[in-house]
Protein backbone atom coordinates (compact mmCIF):
# COMPACT_ATOMS: atom_id res chain seq x y z
CA UNK A 1 0.00 0.00 0.00
CA UNK A 2 1.44 3.43 -0.90
CA UNK A 3 2.07 5.99 1.81
CA UNK A 4 -0.46 8.85 1.98
CA UNK A 5 2.15 11.37 0.84
CA UNK A 6 2.33 9.61 -2.52
CA UNK A 7 -1.42 10.00 -2.99
CA UNK A 8 -2.55 13.12 -4.82
CA UNK A 9 -6.11 14.39 -4.51
CA UNK A 10 -7.21 16.87 -7.13
CA UNK A 11 -9.70 19.51 -6.10
CA UNK A 12 -11.55 21.19 -8.94
CA UNK A 13 -13.98 24.06 -8.55
CA UNK A 14 -14.88 27.67 -9.26
CA UNK A 15 -12.04 29.96 -10.22
CA UNK A 16 -13.92 33.00 -8.95
CA UNK A 17 -15.93 31.94 -5.88
CA UNK A 18 -14.01 30.62 -2.86
CA UNK A 19 -16.92 28.59 -1.48
CA UNK A 20 -15.22 28.55 1.93
CA UNK A 21 -18.03 26.51 3.52
CA UNK A 22 -16.93 23.57 1.32
CA UNK A 23 -13.28 24.29 0.47
CA UNK A 24 -12.05 25.02 3.99
CA UNK A 25 -13.19 21.75 5.61
CA UNK A 26 -11.93 19.90 2.52
CA UNK A 27 -8.47 21.48 2.79
CA UNK A 28 -8.32 20.59 6.50
CA UNK A 29 -9.37 16.99 5.74
CA UNK A 30 -6.73 16.55 3.04
CA UNK A 31 -4.02 17.93 5.34
CA UNK A 32 -5.11 15.55 8.11
CA UNK A 33 -5.00 12.61 5.68
CA UNK A 34 -1.43 13.51 4.71
CA UNK A 35 -2.03 13.49 0.96
CA UNK A 36 -0.83 15.91 -1.69
CA UNK A 37 -3.34 18.52 -2.85
CA UNK A 38 -3.46 19.37 -6.56
CA UNK A 39 -5.39 22.32 -7.99
CA UNK A 40 -5.32 24.52 -11.07
CA UNK A 41 -3.33 27.08 -9.03
CA UNK A 42 -5.77 29.95 -9.45
CA UNK A 43 -8.33 31.89 -7.44
CA UNK A 44 -11.70 30.93 -6.01
CA UNK A 45 -11.94 27.36 -4.72
CA UNK A 46 -8.31 26.76 -5.72
CA UNK A 47 -7.14 29.49 -3.35
CA UNK A 48 -9.56 28.61 -0.56
CA UNK A 49 -8.75 24.89 -0.42
CA UNK A 50 -5.01 25.60 -0.76
CA UNK A 51 -5.13 28.14 2.08
CA UNK A 52 -6.92 25.68 4.38
CA UNK A 53 -4.53 22.88 3.43
CA UNK A 54 -1.29 24.83 3.87
CA UNK A 55 -2.31 26.49 7.14
CA UNK A 56 -3.43 23.20 8.72
CA UNK A 57 -1.11 21.14 10.89
CA UNK A 58 0.41 18.44 8.69
CA UNK A 59 3.40 16.19 8.66
CA UNK A 60 3.19 15.15 5.00
CA UNK A 61 1.82 16.32 1.69
CA UNK A 62 2.34 19.43 -0.41
CA UNK A 63 0.11 21.83 -2.30
CA UNK A 64 0.68 21.45 -6.05
CA UNK A 65 -0.66 23.91 -8.62
CA UNK A 66 -0.86 23.32 -12.38
CA UNK A 67 -0.33 26.80 -13.85
CA UNK A 68 -1.68 27.88 -17.24
CA UNK A 69 0.35 30.13 -19.51
CA UNK A 70 -0.70 33.68 -20.35
CA UNK A 71 -2.01 32.97 -23.86
CA UNK A 72 -1.50 30.95 -27.01
CA UNK A 73 0.94 33.69 -28.12
CA UNK A 74 2.70 34.06 -24.75
CA UNK A 75 3.45 30.56 -23.50
CA UNK A 76 6.59 31.44 -21.55
CA UNK A 77 4.71 33.51 -18.95
CA UNK A 78 2.15 32.39 -16.38
CA UNK A 79 -1.40 33.66 -16.63
CA UNK A 80 -1.90 36.78 -14.52
CA UNK A 81 -2.86 35.91 -10.94
CA UNK A 82 -1.28 32.44 -11.08
CA UNK A 83 -0.13 30.69 -9.00
CA UNK A 84 -2.05 31.70 -5.90
CA UNK A 85 0.16 32.43 -2.86
CA UNK A 86 -0.59 29.08 -1.18
CA UNK A 87 0.79 26.85 -3.94
CA UNK A 88 3.97 25.23 -2.67
CA UNK A 89 4.95 23.48 -5.90
CA UNK A 90 3.87 25.31 -9.05
CA UNK A 91 4.02 23.32 -12.28
CA UNK A 92 4.21 25.86 -15.10
CA UNK A 93 2.72 24.77 -18.40
CA UNK A 94 2.51 25.96 -21.98
CA UNK A 95 -1.25 25.33 -21.91
CA UNK A 96 -3.49 28.44 -22.10
CA UNK A 97 -7.03 27.11 -22.40
CA UNK A 98 -9.66 26.67 -19.71
CA UNK A 99 -13.36 27.41 -19.19
CA UNK A 100 -15.40 26.46 -22.24
CA UNK A 101 -12.19 25.14 -23.84
CA UNK A 102 -11.38 22.96 -20.82
CA UNK A 103 -11.40 19.70 -22.78
CA UNK A 104 -9.18 21.09 -25.54
CA UNK A 105 -5.77 19.45 -25.92
CA UNK A 106 -4.23 22.83 -24.98
CA UNK A 107 -5.96 22.88 -21.58
CA UNK A 108 -4.17 22.08 -18.32
CA UNK A 109 -7.34 20.30 -17.20
CA UNK A 110 -5.97 17.07 -18.68
CA UNK A 111 -2.90 17.34 -16.41
CA UNK A 112 -5.09 18.22 -13.40
CA UNK A 113 -7.15 15.07 -13.88
CA UNK A 114 -4.44 12.65 -15.01
CA UNK A 115 -2.09 13.65 -12.17
CA UNK A 116 -4.73 12.99 -9.48
CA UNK A 117 -5.35 9.64 -7.83
CA UNK A 118 -8.85 10.81 -6.89
CA UNK A 119 -10.81 13.99 -7.57
CA UNK A 120 -13.19 16.06 -5.48
CA UNK A 121 -15.18 18.52 -7.58
CA UNK A 122 -16.80 21.52 -5.94
CA UNK A 123 -19.34 23.78 -7.65
CA UNK A 124 -17.93 25.66 -10.61
CA UNK A 125 -18.53 26.72 -14.16
CA UNK A 126 -17.68 25.27 -17.55
CA UNK A 127 -14.02 24.65 -16.68
CA UNK A 128 -14.93 22.55 -13.65
CA UNK A 129 -17.63 20.75 -15.63
CA UNK A 130 -15.01 19.87 -18.26
CA UNK A 131 -12.74 18.43 -15.55
CA UNK A 132 -15.63 16.28 -14.34
CA UNK A 133 -16.12 15.01 -17.91
CA UNK A 134 -12.39 14.33 -18.26
CA UNK A 135 -12.32 12.42 -14.95
CA UNK A 136 -15.10 10.16 -16.19
CA UNK A 137 -13.39 9.78 -19.60
CA UNK A 138 -10.04 8.86 -18.00
CA UNK A 139 -11.64 6.57 -15.39
CA UNK A 140 -10.50 8.59 -12.38
CA UNK A 141 -12.40 8.21 -9.09
CA UNK A 142 -14.45 11.37 -8.64
CA UNK A 143 -17.08 12.72 -6.30
CA UNK A 144 -18.91 16.04 -6.33
CA UNK A 145 -18.97 17.84 -2.96
CA UNK A 146 -21.72 20.43 -2.89
CA UNK A 147 -24.18 22.17 -0.62
CA UNK A 148 -27.00 21.82 -3.14
CA UNK A 149 -27.78 20.03 -6.40
CA UNK A 150 -28.63 23.27 -8.22
CA UNK A 151 -24.99 24.39 -7.82
CA UNK A 152 -23.73 21.42 -9.83
CA UNK A 153 -26.54 20.87 -12.31
CA UNK A 154 -24.05 21.50 -15.16
CA UNK A 155 -21.94 18.48 -14.10
CA UNK A 156 -22.19 14.97 -15.54
CA UNK A 157 -25.21 13.47 -13.72
CA UNK A 158 -23.55 10.04 -13.51
CA UNK A 159 -21.02 11.35 -10.95
CA UNK A 160 -21.99 10.81 -7.29
CA UNK A 161 -22.81 13.86 -5.18
CA UNK A 162 -22.19 14.21 -1.45
CA UNK A 163 -23.28 16.96 0.94
CA UNK A 164 -21.10 16.22 3.96
CA UNK A 165 -17.33 16.26 4.54
CA UNK A 166 -17.58 12.85 6.26
CA UNK A 167 -18.88 11.43 2.99
CA UNK A 168 -15.91 12.95 1.14
CA UNK A 169 -13.57 11.21 3.58
CA UNK A 170 -15.43 7.92 3.14
CA UNK A 171 -15.13 8.29 -0.66
CA UNK A 172 -11.38 8.97 -0.43
CA UNK A 173 -10.78 6.03 1.91
CA UNK A 174 -12.68 3.75 -0.46
CA UNK A 175 -11.44 5.05 -3.82
CA UNK A 176 -7.98 6.55 -3.23
CA UNK A 177 -5.07 4.35 -2.19
CA UNK A 178 -5.06 5.54 1.44
CA UNK A 179 -3.98 3.31 4.30
CA UNK A 180 -6.76 2.45 6.77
Amino acid sequence: MPSPATVTVGVMGSGSEELDHLATPLGHLLARLGVNLLTGAGGGVMTSVSRAFTTSPRTRGICIGIVPCASIDDRARAKDGYPNPFVELPIFTHLPYSGTRGQDDLSRNHINVLSSDAIVALPGGSGTASEVVLAVKYGKPIVVFTSGEALVSNFDPSVSRVLDIADVEAFLRLRAPLPP
